[in-house]
């Protein structure tokens, strides 16, 4: 067990230790910020509005700017979760690019104990930067008006923030192990920054789009955590919006913009409550720890 923390305090310090690396792990979300401060606000206060029919006297405007807000929050979070895990892990190319793999491999510590310390020390790196991420939005939003959340549900946002980070971890580092240099990884986190945005509806409600692209999006683990994001983040938001309606829709623009920027997600048919997402996001986990863990010990079996 010394050993493996050595090793995982040795992969983060690694990391840390280059500031290029942080910033760009950080970069996809700064990105959606000033997408969101110059162009994307607008367009999903536009659909808040569209959808009110009649309520717009009713509905307190600072919630509609507040729910517009914390959509943004949920965004910048989950293509957090996408990038700065990726970043994280490439780590692992580094090393094998230049050799220390090789040097690590040849230690006693076994390979299953080597892989997963390069995984422990990816999530804790996602987990501290997406939660700074969380932590700085949450007391921006607390400065711009209420978020009418209770502790119980910022707490829940961080253990979102944490399951997310271990997901998509553990997806990218099956990938990770494909990768054989540098700039193929550095090409291919190109193209990730700039889907992510698209794949969890930070840009374009996925609503929006048809129903088979949704069902793809929504197989990624991210786009659930999102959704359970917005849950959390946006449930006292839209519990204000629906006292202030006093039921006179019948609780139906609620439920409506809910279902424009996918508060559950959907695929084929399959709509997923916040329990049956974590379950979903759980079982891809464990599926990609399996196999990277063999896909690490053949590797080593090869040289």
């Amino acid at each position: 067990m010394k050993e493996f923390i050595g090793l995982t305090r040795r992969n983060l310090l690694v990391f840390f230790k280059d500031i290029l690396a942080v910033f760009f792990s950080l970069l996809t979300s700064i990105i959606v910020f000033v997408l969101y401060l110059l162009f994307l606000k607008g367009t999903f206060v536009d659909a808040m509005t569209d959808t009110m029919k009649g309520l717009e006297n009713i509905v307190n405007s600072n919630d509609i700017e507040m729910f517009a807000n914390g959509i943004l929050l949920s965004g910048v979070l989950g293509s957090a979760i996408i990038t700065v895990p990726y970043t994280c892990l490439q780590t692992i190319v580094k090393d094998r690019e230049n050799g220390v793999d090789s040097d690590i491999c040849s230690t006693p510590l076994k390979r299953w104990k080597i892989i997963l310390s390069y995984f422990t020390a990816s999530s804790v790196s996602a987990f501290l930067l997406t939660s700074l991420i969380l932590t700085i939005g949450l007391i921006v939003l607390n400065i711009m008006g209420d978020v009418y959340m209770p502790a119980s549900s910022v707490a829940a946002s961080y253990g979102i923030v944490l399951l997310g980070s271990l997901s998509s971890t553990s997806l990218f580092m099956v990938v990770m192990l494909l990768m054989r240099s540098s700039s193929t990884s550095t090409a291919f986190f190109g193209i990730l920054a700039a889907a992510s945005g698209f794949v969890i509806g930070a840009y374009i409600p996925l609503s929006r789009f048809s129903d088979s692209v949704m069902s793809v999006c929504n197989l990624f683990p991210a786009s659930h955590i999102t959704s359970m994001l917005r849950n959390v983040l946006l449930s006292g938001v839209t519990e204000s919006i629906n006292s202030d309606i006093n039921g006179l829709d019948n609780g139906a623009f609620v439920t409506a913009i809910k279902e424009v920027f996918s508060f559950n997600a959907k695929s084929f048919g399959t709509t997923f409550t916040g329990a049956g997402s974590t379950l979903y996001i759980l079982v891809i986990a464990l599926v990609c720890i399996v196999l990277m863990t063999l896909a690490y010990n053949k590797t080593y079996k090869r040289r």
